[in-house]
């Protein structure tokens, strides 16, 4: 537990939902928000999504799952376009934490969310200060590679496993060869 999250539960806060997303940066796919709210039993080895290996991501992953509170929500491409990356994260996460049955508190990892009906806090590089943060960003993380891997089963030329929709090499390749999919977020693309 991080002093953060420590001091609101000496507040009386033992709900907390950490709230972090994945997937705002690529050209394909949606973009993935997880809301958790840890067990009382600490889950050791919870760090930021982006430091942990990918085999440990799926084992921590699999543990959040079976001892959390968790809530995954997702924005498709076409609606990323239509309302731009940030507002689409923001309702990721707004759907997220709102599937939860019972929070009392919410840490969003640098962002703050309308209409919720608990306090927030919003903490800058909260996935590598706030556990429960740190969770929610396994959880987006590995629930969006995932996804990312069957689309590669329907659109096996583009390579979305290797690359989970970044702009590598190859991506741009391969939309060159067979232009874009119902996946990809054309206002990340440009001529």
């Amino acid at each position: 537990m991080s002093q953060l999250e420590a001091e609101l539960h000496e507040l009386g806060y033992w709900h907390i939902a950490g709230i972090d997303e994945a997937g705002r940066g690529p050209l394909a796919g949606p973009v993935v928000a997880a809301a958790v709210v840890l067990c009382e039993k600490p889950i050791y080895g919870i760090n930021d999504s982006k430091q942990v290996t990918p085999a440990r991501r799926e084992v921590l992953y699999d543990i959040i799952l079976d001892t959390c509170q968790v809530a995954i929500a997702q924005v498709q491409a076409a609606d990323i376009d239509r309302m731009n990356i940030l507002e689409a994260t923001r309702v990721a996460m707004q759907l997220a934490v709102n599937k939860l049955p019972t929070v009392d508190y919410t840490l969003c990892d640098a962002m703050t969310l309308h209409g919720l009906t608990c306090p927030q806090r919003s903490v800058v590089k909260g996935d590598t200060m706030v556990n429960a943060i740190a969770a929610a960003s396994i959880v987006a993380k590995v629930t969006r590679d995932r996804l990312m891997c069957l689309y590669d089963r329907e659109y096996p030329e583009y390579g979305f496993a290797r690359h989970k929709g970044y702009g590598t090499a190859n991506h741009f390749e391969a939309i060159r060869r067979h232009g874009l999919t119902p996946l990809h977020r054309r206002s990340f693309l440009h001529d």
